[in-house]
Order: C-alpha cells, then sequence, then structure tokens
C-alpha cells in the first residue's frame, strides 16, 4: 500500500510540473500557427483594415458606473471611430459620481450619441441589456467606460460579421497602458503573452475560453437567440461566450483590434480582479457542465476540460505547498514527505519555457506597440506573482460559486485601475 501511495504522490509532482509545460508548448505552437495563417500574407504583415463590400451600422455600447475620471476620453475615441455608420450609446448605471452629467454634456455635443440614465447600480449586464434593446443597427460593440478603442479597430472587427454568418462574436485585443510599477510592467507582458497568445490558440483548436469583457463585438440576433447577457454571474463576458458556442455561434478573435485599457498596479487590486475572474469561470462551468455530453458540443470539450485540469492543478499545488510546511513541524509518512519548495532542474526547464513563451509571444505582438520588448526584462517576475496568485483565487474561487446563492444580482464594484501615465 505505501509503494502505492508513494507511486501515485511522485505521479501528482510529475502532473504539476508536466502541466504547465504541456500547456506552454501547445499554447506556442497554435499561436504561432494562427500568426503565420491568419496574420500574415506574402511574409509580411497585414497592417491596414479590410475594405468591405457593405459597411453595416453598428451600435457602441459603453456601461458605466463612477467613470467621471475616464468617460470623456473613452467617448472621443469612439467619436473618431475610421467607418461610415455608427452610433454611440452610453449607459450610466446608477454612478454615484457625476459621469450622468458628464454623459449628457457630450451627448449635446455629439449627434451620434445617446444615453440611458438607471437609477440604481443593475450591474454591467443589465446595462448592456438596456442598451442593445436601445440600439439600432445589428451589430454591438461593448467596450468599458475606461477604454480607448483604436481608431481602425471597428473594421478589423466587422470584417468577421460580414463575411462569416455564424460568427456570434468578436473579441478584441486589449493593451494595457498602465505600466508604472512592476505589476503594471508585467501585465503588459501576460496580455500579450499568455492572452493573446492563448486565445489564437485556442481559435485553432476548437472554441474560446471568453471574449475579452473590455472590447468585445457582438451579433444581436446571436445574442436574441441566447436570452442576452446573464445578470446573476460574476463575468458576464465568460457566460455569454460558453452560452453562443453551445448554441453553435462561432467567436473570432481579431488581434488588430487594439483597446487600451487600465488594469490593477496594486496586489489588493489585482487579487479581486483575479478572484473574480476565476469565480466567475467556475459558476459558469457549474453552469453549462451538464450541456457537455452531447456529440455536437465536442467543440467545447477541450476548454472545459482545460478549465477543470487547471483548477485540479491550483489544489494539488497548495495541497503540496501545505504538505511541505507541515513537514517542516511534524513527522509526515515517507510518501508524503516534500523536502523543498525550491527549484531543482524542473525549475529551470519551466523558467526557460516560460521565457520563451514570452518571446515568442512579443515577437507576434511587437507590431502593435514600439518598444513593447523591453518589458520582457520583467517577465522573469511572472510566474512568482501570477502563478502563485491564480493557484489561490482558483482555490478560493471554487467554494464561493458553489456555495453563491442562485439569482444574486452580480452589480458594479469600482476596480483598481492603476497609475493612469
Amino acid at each position: 500500500m505505501e509503494e502505492f501511495l508513494t507511486h501515485l504522490v511522485g505521479g501528482i509532482l510529475d502532473f504539476e510540473f508536466y502541466y504547465p509545460l504541456f500547456m506552454a508548448y501547445l499554447w506556442m505552437v497554435g499561436a504561432l500557427y494562427y500568426f503565420a495563417h491568419w496574420e500574415l500574407v506574402g511574409g509580411r504583415h497585414i497592417d491596414q483594415p479590410p475594405k468591405l463590400e457593405t459597411s453595416p451600422g453598428v451600435t457602441f455600447l459603453v456601461p458605466c458606473h463612477d467613470e467621471a475620471e475616464n468617460i470623456e476620453e473613452t467617448i472621443e475615441y469612439l467619436v473618431n471611430q475610421q467607418y461610415p455608420d455608427f452610433e454611440i450609446i452610453a449607459i450610466n448605471d446608477g454612478s454615484k459620481d457625476n459621469t450622468g452629467e458628464i454623459l449628457n454634456r457630450l451627448a449635446e455635443t455629439h449627434q451620434r450619441m445617446r444615453v440611458i440614465h438607471l437609477a440604481s447600480n443593475q450591474g454591467k449586464a443589465m446595462a448592456l441589456r438596456m442598451g442593445a434593446a436601445a440600439s439600432n443597427h445589428e451589430f454591438l460593440v461593448c467596450i468599458d467606460g475606461d477604454a480607448l478603442l483604436d481608431q481602425y479597430a471597428t473594421g478589423w472587427i466587422m470584417q468577421h460579421f460580414v463575411n462569416g454568418p455564424r460568427v456570434g462574436a468578436v473579441t478584441g485585443n486589449p493593451r494595457v497602458r498602465t505600466r508604472s510599477t512592476l505589476l503594471g510592467k508585467i501585465q503588459v507582458g501576460e496580455f500579450s503573452a499568455i492572452i493573446g497568445m492563448i486565445k489564437r490558440a485556442q481559435r485553432i483548436y476548437g472554441r474560446v475560453f471568453t471574449v475579452s469583457g473590455v472590447v468585445s463585438a457582438f451579433r444581436k440576433s446571436a445574442l436574441h437567440n441566447i436570452g442576452y447577457w446573464n445578470l446573476d454571474i460574476v463575468t458576464e463576458d465568460i457566460d455569454v461566450s460558453w452560452n453562443l458556442q453551445l448554441n453553435h455561434w462561432d467567436i473570432r478573435f481579431e488581434p488588430n483590434a487594439l483597446c487600451w485599457i487600465l488594469m490593477p498596479e496594486t496586489l489588493r487590486g489585482l487579487w479581486r480582479q483575479r478572484l473574480r475572474w476565476a469565480q466567475g469561470g467556475m459558476e459558469v462551468f457549474l453552469k453549462y457542465l451538464s450541456q457537455m455530453t452531447g456529440w455536437r458540443k465536442r467543440r467545447m470539450w477541450m476548454v472545459c476540460l482545460e478549465f477543470l485540469t487547471s483548477v485540479v492543478w491550483a489544489y494539488l499545488m497548495v495541497a503540496t505547498i501545505l504538505l511541505y510546511i507541515l513537514g517542516r513541524f511534524i513527522e509526515l509518512p515517507p510518501f508524503l514527505r516534500v523536502e523543498t519548495m525550491l527549484p531543482a532542474w524542473s525549475g529551470v526547464v519551466l523558467g526557460i519555457t516560460c521565457m520563451l513563451q514570452f518571446a515568442v509571444a512579443l515577437l507576434v505582438d511587437s507590431r502593435f506597440e514600439r518598444g513593447i520588448g523591453k518589458v520582457y526584462y520583467w517577465m522573469i517576475w511572472y510566474p512568482v506573482v501570477y502563478w502563485v496568485l491564480s493557484v489561490f483565487t482558483a482555490v478560493v474561487a471554487v467554494p464561493r460559486a458553489i456555495w453563491k446563492r442562485s439569482g444574486t444580482r452580480a452589480t458594479w464594484v469600482s476596480p483598481d485601475r492603476g497609475l493612469r501615465p
């Protein structure tokens, strides 16, 4: 029995090492294939937005809650979109600052803009629902109230809808503009090497885990088909992504649809953000798990398996850490002893792989930002900060998602937006 347990624990430790190693190379291969197939033509980058035969009308939805410091700049970027037919609907969701007054003033200045005021905090999903109901166009581009959309992003996004009748959503390419601290600099690399790379790879392997809530576009008829955004999931973007794909709508990633965003630059703000992401992912997983059995849903199996495996890995990592700490105080059976948490050869391999992953991703994304290679120096700290953070947020998120009271409305909580440049 002891020999069996020894082999079992050894297998778990091997899994803890090989899982992130395997996923890193899986993402790299998928992302490089996507890059070569979709982002290069004749050996060069596609730099100009495509010429569309038709330019269907677009409605920009901007849900806002206490965005007085940011909303004016966000609207100005939308007004300057290089796209012929669009309107802007800003939804003031019970803001307690002077967001409403600023929006009313902007609407008087810009004829294409309208404002909806909600009396109390109803949550982002409800704000988006209200905006969609008031929109005049079939295509909705949803932007957070502190994000800056590149002037050509709409054209890049709309090519997918025009050329793909089963495309239900398109996710853009968020770029971090808060980079005053170590956490901010690391996140610049993360959004390229992790988020951008994963979305490219997932598009090759089947389905994407989620659109980027800060910049995403939808076909309104597809949203109507699934009942629009869910009101009680803390991450409405993950929920709508799974719901669309389970109903056989396609989601595309458009790397040229750039959107400049604000991100947390404190550990407290980062913890709250990543915990919300982890909890929302688990809520969606539990909600749709029963729908994964049919063969017609098979393209979602890999996304589902990847998420579940990452959660199991997080729990095993925490168990290993606890065994190491416990072993410092009491005598454990030999098969439960964890002699050290310091990286040996496995740590060196993971470190090299991590840096290789960032190098590949920054090479792919270098055309979007000048000087982005400067953040490569800081990426060595990524595993120390973000892997540890993802482990503990996953462990905390599971019971929070399981025990969350059904029907509880997900409302706004103003995030840490870092230090603006």
